[in-house]
């Protein structure tokens, strides 16, 4: 076997032109991502599933499955750390993560070199010790494999048992042969290329008519965002960067003084008077940059306040918007949490959805005064924009577009699966969050609905284009129910399913940003 794996050349050396008739079969970890570790991705899995007591419970679990696996076997090592993340979890929740969080993080570490040469290919299979569950959704929606083998987890009454199921047990070493003959059957054809990086994989690349080796590089660089397959639009979990193991064991032991320093954070924005708060999250590490020139208050007597159409990124875009004009703002959303509201400095209004009904709500509120209002009706965690509604614009012609940015460097404060109430702690339990906040010009009066005789989708797609031309961001057509059937599998709103399909839901029982 060790003079046999002398003989494969590097995937440098494998051709990728005119192979749209030929299959691929590729190892995951090392091959088609840079890394060779699957840590990170069972860190993602228990945490996203089990909270930071299951993470706590992988890192105690990993000394005790990197023995086995260097000194003893690939297999042992690989089961220790599937039964730490997946045991007990129900296997619903293992699917959302595997759809709506790993593909960002698997995306970000797509190993060109071999990329070059799974994407020629007119059939594309993956053989991976992974488990299935965990893999196949990146692999199929996002790079277009035809065929995924992997470990099968064992699952009873919709929960994870964290054993393998099976007699092909874990696929490492032969086992990742048979199961590769097990697909091509007996009289099929065996794939052109076999594509691996470790000893373990040569027995399937053998088989083969062609094997390439993905050797170890610590310099090799993923594939660029802008040359991905397929962009990352929508993401969705808690975790900023990839849990490494010294950086799964920093996040176990930030969390409880993270979360100490967002009650904090938290208690002087809502009890401190607004002209405070910008300096209070100063001193207590949030930073809050404010650029251009916003407008005055409005004053007594005058017929209607502005309106500020900001871009969405989490729901304390009209708090911190508030902040950098040290004066409240009332905000209308078209969700938010109980508790969101509850600790909430400012006024907020719910929409109905009801276009007569919110549209009398927003001019009532404009009469009183200044407003704020996030026209995409969800957040987005890319650079890019999603479409706005175009209500807003048949309101007022008093409109300021408010371009917001922000930076988090452990947490992110938005989720479409989990508790909406957490949001904020999760934002202020980052050690030192940025936000943006950049004031456009004020909309002419010629480009409005009311002076300028513009459309309200003129309007609306004015707006968009200007704000995302001053972040860098990307316009698209996406919306709200768009975001939350990629990540979470329904429309954004909760409730009886017969009064979904019939459309008579609540307008209060929504998700949230």
């Amino acid at each position: 076997m060790a003079a046999k794996s002398k003989t494969f050349p590097p995937v440098e050396d494998c051709p990728s032109i005119g192979r749209e008739n030929d299959t691929v079969v590729a190892d995951m970890d090392g091959t088609l991502l840079c890394g060779r570790s699957s840590f990170p991705y069972f860190a993602l899995i228990a945490f996203e599933v089990g909270g930071v007591l299951r993470l706590l419970f992988l890192l105690l679990a990993s000394p005790f499955a990197a023995a086995l696996y260097y000194l003893i076997s690939e297999s042992a090592g690989i089961q220790v750390l599937i039964f730490a993340a997946f045991a007990g979890a129900r296997v619903a929740d293992i699917e959302s993560v595997a759809r709506a969080v790993l593909p960002k993080f698997y995306s970000g570490d797509l190993h060109p070199d071999t990329w070059r040469v799974f994407s020629s290919c007119g059939r594309r299979w993956v053989l991976t010790a992974n488990p299935r569950i965990m893999v196949e959704p990146f692999l199929k929606e996002f790079l277009g494999a035809d065929v995924v083998m992997g470990t099968e987890v064992g699952a009873v009454r919709g929960r994870a048992t964290g054993f393998v199921k099976g007699p092909a047990g874990v696929l490492v070493g032969v086992n990742k042969a048979d199961a590769l003959m097990a697909a091509v059957g007996g009289g099929g054809a065996v794939p052109e290329i076999g594509l691996g990086d470790r000893k373990t994989d040569h027995p399937f690349m053998q088989l083969c008519k062609e094997g390439y080796i993905v050797p170890p590089k610590s310099e090799v660089k993923p594939v660029p965002v802008d040359k991905l397959p397929k962009p990352i639009v929508f993401h969705d979990g808690r975790l900023v960067q990839k849990p490494t193991p010294l950086a799964a064991l920093f996040i176990v032991l930030w969390i409880p003084v993270g979360f100490l320093l967002a009650c904090v954070r938290i208690a002087a924005g809502s009890l401190l008077p607004m002209p405070l708060v910008y300096h209070a999250f100063w001193a207590l590490g949030v930073r809050v940059h404010v650029k251009g020139s916003p407008p005055p208050s409005a004053k007594s007597g005058e017929q209607t306040g502005v309106l500020f159409i900001c871009s969405h990124r989490t729901l304390l875009d009209p708090i911190f918007l508030s902040t950098a004009l040290r004066r409240p703002i009332p905000a209308v959303t078209y969700s938010l949490s109980r508790l969101s509201e509850l600790i909430s400095p400012i006024k907020t209004v719910r929409l109905s959805r009801d276009r007569a009904a919110d549209a009398g709500m927003i001019k009532k509120l404009l009469e009183d005064g200044d407003l704020v209002i996030c026209p995409e009706g969800t957040t987005c965690r890319e650079p890019f924009l999603l479409r706005f509604s175009a209500l807003f614009a048949e309101l007022t012609d008093e409109l300021v577009p408010v371009a917001m940015s922000n930076r988090m460097s452990m947490f992110h404060g938005t989720t479409a699966r989990g508790w909406k109430g957490m949001d904020p702690f999760y934002f202020f339990m980052n050690p030192s969050p940025v936000y943006e906040v950049r004031f456009l010009n004020k909309l002419p009066y010629d480009l409005t609905c009311g002076a300028g005789g513009k459309s309200s989708h003129e309007v609306a797609n004015y707006i968009q284009r200007t704000i995302a031309a001053t972040l860098s961001y990307e316009c698209t057509s996406f919306t709200r129910k768009d975001k939350y059937r990629a990540l979470a599998g329904n429309d954004g709103i909760v409730g009886d399913h017969k009064k979904v399909a019939n459309g008579n839901m609540s307008p209060f029982k929504v998700m949230g940003c």
